[in-house]
């Protein structure tokens, strides 16, 4: 009897490992090695270059907390840019809010998505299904370059680590235009990595100083992911003028009356009061 697991390193000598039921698909894109896998207690999940990246158990606390606290800060977002995310979840959180006009949506990859629409319906049916969803299959650097200045009033960068296709969607060329594509109560909120293990944090680090010097409001919000190297991860959230906690209205978002997983509006300004280590961190 085949004893299959899946395994990622999360530093040089820490493992992580589900045991797999079955290998569903495998393939190498133009960009990147992807590969689909069935599990008793994930569910489907999928790997890019060897790196998680969703389960069906736990994409929900991602994929709520990339979305819902920019929209608790601002209700009336109605244009949004999804960079990344090509297996949907990000687009299917967004399109939740009735207000919402246009999502543009840029993966570089139309196999992941193509793939993600066929393995994992969960987070993938609303690019079928929802007619605000318009996806670029496109480089999002060059995208947010091209855009016009002050177009977007939610720009969410849900991207692999700073390697490979998503290297650059960690430099400063990409947040200065990002600003740009920004009107003047836009937010920015990126996947920030890890502060636990080292190479994550260095880059989570990298990511903040550089987003700290190109937007006057830039602050980062914790949750716990489950299948993602130490199960503490960050987001951050930029702005011109709107504050994380400042401006949050919990009670305009709680009249949206959206049952979320994850998320709620207790738990809104406590994400982002942050550990000492991981103040200490960004303080260096």
């Amino acid at each position: 009897m085949l004893d299959l697991w899946y395994s990622e390193f999360h530093a040089e000598d820490v493992k992580f490992g589900i045991k797999v039921k079955k290998h569903i698909h495998s393939e190498r894109s133009d960009f990147q090695q992807i590969d689909f896998f069935d599990s008793d207690t994930f569910g489907v999940f999928f790997t890019l270059d060897g790196l998680m990246m969703v389960t069906q158990k736990d994409e929900f606390a991602y994929h709520d907390m990339i979305v819902h606290p920019a929209f608790a800060v601002n209700p009336g977002i109605k244009n949004v840019l999804i960079i990344g995310g090509g297996d949907g979840g990000t687009a299917r959180e967004v399109s939740r809010y009735k207000a919402v006009e246009n999502i543009d949506m840029v993966e570089i990859d139309r196999r992941v998505v193509e793939l993600c629409q066929k393995y994992l319906p969960q987070t993938a049916s609303c690019l079928r299904t929802d007619s605000r969803i318009h996806l670029h299959i496109t480089d999002g650097l060059e995208f947010v370059k091209n855009t016009p200045a002050g177009k977007y009033d939610l720009i969410l960068v849900d991207s692999t680590d700073p390697i490979g296709p998503g290297e650059g969607l960690f430099t400063t060329e990409f947040y200065q235009n990002c600003n740009r594509a920004l009107n003047e109560a836009g937010i920015l909120v990126n996947q920030h990595e890890s502060p636990y293990y080292t190479e994550y944090a260095r880059e989570m680090k990298r990511s903040h100083d550089k987003i700290k010097n190109t937007f006057p409001i830039a602050e980062i919000y914790e949750f716990h992911m489950p299948t993602y190297p130490s199960g503490h991860w960050l987001f951050g959230f930029a702005s011109k003028k709107k504050h994380p906690v400042r401006d949050f209205d919990a009670k305009k978002w709680e009249e949206a009356g959206l049952h979320t997983k994850y998320y709620n509006a207790q738990l809104h300004t406590a994400a982002f009061a942050l550990p000492t280590y991981v103040k200490e961190l960004l303080d260096e």
